[in-house]
């Protein structure tokens, strides 16, 4: 049986859980502080190189699947860690996967980035 405690009272108590979980990401995770002030970085490219708004767009769904990514890594790894602090080959394989994922988010932000500002340069 689910523990009371888990479960949301009501749609606001749904977003405070949320919002708990990425104000703990945004506390543990030094990567997603990068992330953060690289996203900062390309609002800001935004603005000097005079993207239209659709190439805005392009380049701040790019930026959110970063840090989208890196939450979920951050999830897949605790989670991982609450079942085993001993070393196993799924448990392995379960933190790789994961940190892939943010690889090719990450790569996807980088290619989109030149595409769209090496046009403007």
């Amino acid at each position: 049986m689910e523990d009371e405690r888990l479960k949301n009272k009501n749609f606001i108590d749904a977003w405070k859980k949320a919002f708990s979980g990425i104000w703990y990401t945004v506390k543990t995770q030094k990567n997603l502080k990068i992330q953060l002030v690289i996203a900062l970085v390309v609002i800001i490219a935004c603005f000097v190189f005079k993207l239209n708004i659709t190439e805005c767009m392009f380049l701040a769904f790019a930026t959110m699947l970063v840090l989208i990514t890196e939450t979920m890594n951050t999830a897949v790894e605790t989670a991982v860690n609450l079942c085993t602090d001993k070393f196993h080959p799924l448990a392995k394989i379960a933190k790789d996967v994961a940190a892939g994922a943010v690889v090719l988010s990450s790569l996807n932000a980088v290619i989109m980035a030149i595409f769209i500002i090496i046009s403007k340069i």
